[in-house]
């Protein structure tokens, strides 16, 4: 099962969204790998009910990552400039 690092808490956990079953479950820092950070997907183990992260998917972030540059980079070549008049 993969999941997403969505976001860390000001008490040192982390927020995982696991979008195929449309759950959101926290850890504790402590339990990630050393070098995950926000956006990175992770591989999860669910052990009776409770869901245990085994290791970042490199593949899955990178690929995510390129596809969110993709649509960034559309939606800046779109852009005509701000509406508002500068004073």
């Amino acid at each position: 099962m993969k999941g997403v690092i969505d976001r860390f808490t000001d008490r040192n956990q982390a927020v995982i969204l696991i979008e195929s079953i449309g759950k959101e479950i926290v850890v504790s820092r402590n339990d990630l790998p050393r070098r995950a950070k926000a956006q990175d997907w992770v591989n999860l183990k669910q052990i009776n009910g409770t869901f245990q992260v085994i290791s970042i998917d490199r593949e899955k972030t990178t690929a995510q990552r390129l596809k969110v540059e993709k649509l960034q980079a559309k939606l800046r070549a779109r852009s005509r400039g701000s509406k508002f008049k500068k004073k």
